[in-house]
């Protein structure tokens, strides 16, 4: 009698578990609206204003995960913008966005979305629009440049994450100059130094600049060499 019971249960419960319902798989959709509110700086040449037929370059700077957060002001710190500060004179625009997250990566899309509207309300030559970044901006510049590959005409990258599959998909005719300090312990100079070497591998124009003694702040030497602002002054898109 026991064991007639038995069996009726644990068919009762396999009939149960055969009863249930099976997985499926569905197709939807859903529209999604991401909003950033970028600060900026955006610097002008000084004939600018006298030459009003005529259209100037620009370069997107993106700074380092210690500029980040909602105070501008830190933007000043390193690259152009602390140049600029300290007197130097460029003969293109400079946009200088911040990322407002100290513990995001950039949102990237949102930067091309600021550098359009500057571009489009300002007299900018469309064939001369270059990115540089530093640290974290320099990874993002990795980033823009597989995202945009028909956006840049010449890309500097100072010390920045470079994910090896990334050189698929940048604009083979956009000149590359990358900085890396060997010593650097943030990000490891073998993030430039594989990339470089597999971009030239196929075949890209690249200028490979590395700094013997130096750790995680290239950007210093690498921002205050003025062979690179006539390098960029030299390209045009492709």
């Amino acid at each position: 009698m026991m064991r007639s019971v038995i069996y009726i249960i644990l068919l009762v419960i396999f009939q149960s578990c055969a009863s249930q319902s099976k997985p499926i798989l569905i197709d939807s959709e859903m529209e999604t609206n991401v909003k950033e509110n970028l600060s900026y700086y955006l610097y002008y040449p000084e004939d600018y204003q006298d030459e009003p037929e005529k259209d100037f370059p620009i370069l997107l700077f993106l700074h380092g995960g210690g500029e980040s957060g909602d105070s501008l002001v830190t933007v000043k710190r390193n690259g152009p913008p602390k140049l600029i500060v300290q007197g130097k004179k460029f003969p293109f625009l400079i946009l200088a966005p911040q990322n407002p997250n100290a513990k995001k990566w950039w949102n990237t899309r949102a930067v091309k979305q600021l550098l359009d509207s500057i571009v489009d309300t300002n007299r900018i030559d469309k064939k001369r629009i270059y990115i540089t970044g530093l640290s974290r901006g320099g990874g993002a510049a990795w980033e823009m440049a597989v995202q945009y590959p028909n956006t840049f005409a010449a890309m500097a990258v100072v010390c920045g994450m470079a994910p090896l599959p990334y050189a698929s998909w940048i604009n083979r005719k956009m000149p590359i100059w990358v900085f890396h300090g060997e010593k650097d312990k943030s990000v490891p100079f073998s993030e430039s130094e594989n990339m470089v070497a597999k971009l030239k591998e196929m075949g890209y124009e690249v200028i490979f600049t590395r700094y013997p003694n130096v750790g995680h702040s290239a950007w210093i030497k690498a921002y205050e060499t003025e062979a690179l602002y006539d390098w960029f002054m030299n390209q045009e898109l492709k």
